[in-house]
Order: structure tokens, then C-alpha cells, then sequence
């Protein structure tokens, strides 16, 4: 375990690489999606995955998903109270947009050791990189007070912009309106989205996905400025969208580590439908260096991480 036996608890909406979610320090709580009448774990169960979910969408099967309760979030906590684990930092997806982090907090004051619960105000990448803070601020020393601080920080200092084909998914789960939908469809326009205090908002419109990836680089490329940064790109049943996006990125901003991509998980891609793509940039963390010509080119030659989906998604859950 980590520094003071402190472990970092956090959901699997935050798509984190499967490195990272393997860590003895670190414990990934499932959310649930629901297809047709059979419910399934996220990250555990076969049926919780992309290709099924991306499917059950094409065939109109109703697609749905739940968050843990605080029961189920305090039994984690104390099993691992059990294990001799005295202080947790609990990062989780926008409470904006899924009861996950209520769950959290409640079960934090019941808890038999301290729970710093932390609204991420985030979803997906950005949750992960807000885990990873919190990581690097336990391994240099700090207390669990400080990493929770740090995770806050990271992921409310990220931007994560994403492109639907339709707002149809979201409508479905109650992220966006019913009439904003109706226009999107009406005009056959492409929405750009982002997430903004807490929430998804629509802020553009494009005519096609050609557009709409060139302007997601264009709109990343300005959010990294001259930042040492990480850049991850995700997809959902689209991996040549969002190999275009990275490769269009990486010459485009100074990275502290090759740009990752990976395919969504089950519980965001239930909102969100096949064809989205999105690329979330974060500040670098503190001591990072830029990557060399040649570790780009190493980066840009690595296949996607083919794990990533088994542990985690970048989403948020139908339960607020």
C-alpha cells in the first residue's frame, strides 16, 4: 500500500490506464449499466463493454445505468479498514451529473477510518487525472488531506471537450434537452460539448464530423497554450477518429508523455452513443519534463491501450 496505508478509492468512469487501476493503491468501485432486462458491472462483467452497449444502441435495446449506493461504497471502505488501511482519498465523476460522489460522501461519515470524499466536477479522463495527482502528491510524502486538494485541483484545472454524432443518447439520459435535441437532429448539425461547471454543455455546432475533429484540435491546441500538458483521446466504436485526433494533437502542444487513446466504457458510452470522440488535456504534474521528438514518434507508433475499457469509462451514471 501507499504512503500511511492511504488508498485512493475512485469509480469506474475514470478511465484510468490499466496500470493505474491495478495499483495496490488503488481501489475502482464499478457503476452498473443495464441492457434490456440484464445488469452488469462495469469493468468486472463481460457484458459490461463497449461493443455491446455501442450494439444495444443501434438496435434501439434500452440502455441504462445506476450508481453504487453509499451502502456499497461503505462496505468498501471498511474492507479496506480491515486490510489496515487508515485514511482514503475517494475521487469520483461531476456529482452535476451522477449520484456517485453523494454516495461517496454519505458513506464517508460512517466510515470507521477518515474519507476524503472529492467531487472531481469532471467525468472520465479528467477524473483519472485528478487520481493520478492525488497519487503523486502520497508517493512524494504528502498526507491524504494534501492529495485530496491535489486531485480537486488537476481535474477541475483539465478541459475535456467532446463530439456526438447525435444528442439523441444524452437526451435519452436526461443530459440535455429534449428540444436542443430536436434542433440538432432538425438542422443536421454536429454539436461540440464540453464540460463546464460540472456539467455538459453544448457550446458549438459544426456540418460535419470532418469539422467537428478539426475543431476539437483546434480547441485543445488553445486550452494547452504553451502548458507542459497530458492529452487523452477517447472513442466510442470510432478508433480512426480518435487516432486521426491524437496524431493531429501531438505535434501541436508540448507533452509530458505520449497521447493516449482509448475506447469508452460501457456506462459513459450508454449517454453519449457510438461515433463520439473526445480528447481531455490536463496540466502536467509537477516535475515533468517534455517529451523528445522521439518519444512522440514512439508514442504515435503505439497501438491504443487495448485494457483501458476493462477497468474503467469515462461517463456518468443516470442516477442523480
Amino acid at each position: 500500500m501507499a504512503h500511511g496505508r492511504t488508498v485512493v478509492v475512485t469509480d469506474s468512469t475514470a478511465s484510468l490506464p490499466a496500470e493505474v487501476a491495478g495499483r495496490d493503491d488503488v481501489m475502482v468501485i464499478p457503476l452498473q449499466v443495464v441492457i434490456g432486462a440484464n445488469s452488469y458491472d462495469e469493468g468486472i462483467d463481460e457484458g459490461a463493454n463497449p461493443e455491446m452497449v455501442a450494439a444495444a444502441l443501434k438496435a434501439f435495446t434500452p440502455v441504462s445505468t445506476s450508481r453504487p449506493s453509499p451502502a456499497v461504497m461503505l462496505d468498501v471502505y471498511e474492507k479496506l479498514a480491515a486490510e489496515g488501511v487508515t485514511e482514503i482519498v475517494s475521487v469520483h465523476l461531476s456529482g452535476e451529473m451522477s449520484g456517485t460522489f453523494d454516495s461517496a460522501h454519505v458513506a464517508s461519515g460512517q466510515a470507521s477510518i477518515p474519507v476524503h470524499a472529492v467531487d472531481s466536477r469532471q467525468v472520465g479522463p479528467a477524473t483519472g487525472y485528478g487520481v493520478r495527482a492525488a497519487l503523486a502528491v502520497l508517493e512524494a510524502g504528502g498526507t491524504a488531506a494534501e492529495a485530496a486538494e491535489a486531485a480537486q485541483e488537476r481535474a477541475e484545472a483539465c478541459t475535456s471537450l467532446f463530439y456526438v454524432d447525435t444528442l439523441e443518447y444524452l437526451r435519452r439520459g436526461g443530459r440535455v434537452g429534449g428540444l436542443a435535441a430536436l434542433l440538432g437532429s432538425a438542422l443536421a448539425v454536429k454539436p461540440l460539448l464540453r464540460i463546464e461547471n460540472g456539467r455538459i454543455d453544448s457550446f458549438e455546432k459544426v456540418r460535419t464530423a470532418g469539422r467537428a475533429l478539426a475543431r476539437l484540435e483546434d480547441l485543445a491546441v488553445e486550452a494547452a497554450g504553451e502548458d507542459l500538458v497530458e492529452v487523452t483521446v477517447a472513442h466510442l466504436a470510432s478508433p480512426d477518429r480518435a487516432a486521426q485526433l491524437a496524431t493531429k494533437v501531438t505535434p501541436r502542444v508540448q507533452l509530458a508523455e505520449p497521447v493516449r487513446t482509448t475506447e469508452l466504457g460501457a456506462v459513459l458510452g450508454a449517454h453519449v452513443g457510438p461515433g463520439m470522440a473526445a480528447i481531455c488535456i490536463a496540466p502536467a504534474l509537477p516535475g515533468a519534463v517534455p517529451l523528445t521528438d522521439a518519444e512522440e514518434q514512439a508514442g504515435d507508433d503505439l497501438a491504443p491501450d487495448a485494457d483501458d475499457a476493462e477497468s474503467n469509462d469515462a461517463g456518468s451514471d443516470s442516477t442523480t
